[in-house]
């Protein structure tokens, strides 16, 4: 029996725990509601720090956890707000990297037992990627256990010097849907007209406009589809600091290429696309790649990261930064639509063998109990 169950097996208290949320990305936002969730029903007392804007946005409190406003920051104000939060806590559960430095530098030297989940890779270059690896480094070492969402970000973790790494089992957060989405053959024309892709194949891209994201061979590889009748028009949702430079390329070369910025609909534009494309140069548990499967959208990837391992032969692969072979890749999909269906068909297939958030909170109390077993009595 769960030491976190709701029963308080030998009259131990109900465990405590505290979520650290980080960077706040739409992926490790929605795992830790789902989680909250999860545990909040087996008993267990969550508490969620995280910006006021998390809160609004993913409703922690709605589904049971205790929300306590805690700015993204390490300043000292931030820092000893999470400490007060952190100093009774049973178990301190951090999701991503600089959640993880900050519930370290939170915990000090407490014994208390430290989960991070490493749901992503950070990025960066010179000596911006020396301080990365230092920060891996340091958050590694002071948990007592490392998730990873992939099995490289496990292996990364192991070579910062993690004493206990594992793959973690993450539950493909709720898709991104428009409250009055209800209908996708009926919202379907409606999706594709408002987007200006009425009779013209919809190619769909969704992400920060950041460099790791690839959109520069997107781009590139637009260059081509401009040639077919009628030319494929490529949407890319998301916001980010490239959006200028990629809007001057867009303008300058002409390219069918729309940047429609952050948006609320994507569950319902995802479905209206003819192909989902994910150019990245990295990628662990990708959201975009499960919810094309999901919705058994075509996916055109990078084999890079995480993403074999996730999709398995159920979407088409190509090197990262190869414009020519993104383009071919494109065009014999549309150009073969019994491929299109065949991909559709190995989608559903492997989504069925993702977690579930059952099985996602099954494992990380297992964890949790393993941890903190040697609980004293009240």
């Amino acid at each position: 029996m769960s030491l976190a169950s709701s029963h308080s097996p030998h009259g131990r208290t109900p465990l405590r725990t505290v979520q650290v949320l980080g960077g706040g990305s739409a992926g490790s936002s929605a795992h830790v509601r789902s989680l909250a969730s999860g545990l909040v029903a087996r008993g267990v007392r969550v508490t969620v720090c995280a910006p006021v804007e998390a809160e609004h946005t993913y409703d922690f409190t709605g589904v049971g956890a205790e929300h306590v406003p805690v700015p993204r920051s390490t300043d000292p104000s931030s820092l000893a707000a999470l400490r007060t939060v952190c100093a009774d806590a049973d178990l301190v559960h951090a999701h991503g990297l600089h959640a993880g430095l900050r519930a370290a530098l939170a915990l000090g030297g407490r014994r208390t037992p430290f989960v991070v989940t490493w749901h992503t890779r950070a990025h960066a270059e010179g000596a911006r990627a020396h301080l990365l690896r230092l920060l891996e480094r340091r958050v590694a070492r002071v948990a007592s256990v490392v998730l990873g969402t992939s099995s490289d970000l496990v292996d990364r973790a192991r070579r910062r010097g993690a004493r206990d790494a594992r793959l973690a089992a993450v539950a493909l957060p709720p898709p991104r849907m428009s409250p009055e989405y209800d209908d996708p053959d009926r919202l379907r024309p409606k999706t594709r007209a408002e987007i200006g892709a009425t009779e013209r194949p919809l190619l769909m891209a969704v992400g920060a406009l950041e460099r790791h994201r690839g959109y520069d061979v997107l781009l590139d590889a637009s260059r081509v589809w401009r040639r077919l009748d009628p030319a494929p028009l490529v949407v890319i949702a998301g916001e980010g600091p490239l959006r200028p430079s990629l809007q001057r390329r867009i303008e300058d070369e002409g390219l069918p290429v729309r940047l429609i910025g952050r948006r609320d609909d994507v569950g319902e534009l995802l479905a209206a696309a003819d192909l989902a494309l994910l150019p990245s140069s990295w990628e662990s548990r990708s959201v975009l790649a499960q919810e094309a499967l999901h919705a058994r959208v075509p996916l055109v990837a990078t084999a890079v990261g995480g993403i074999r391992e996730l999709v398995g032969d159920a979407a088409e692969l190509v090197p990262y930064g190869d414009a020519g072979a993104l383009a071919t890749a494109v065009v014999r999909l549309l150009d073969d639509p019994e491929r299109r269906e065949l991909l559709r068909e190995r989608g559903t297939r492997q989504a069925a063998t993702w977690p579930t958030e059952d099985e996602t909170v099954a494992q990380v109390l297992s964890v949790y109990d393993e941890l903190t077993q040697a609980r004293p009595f009240p």
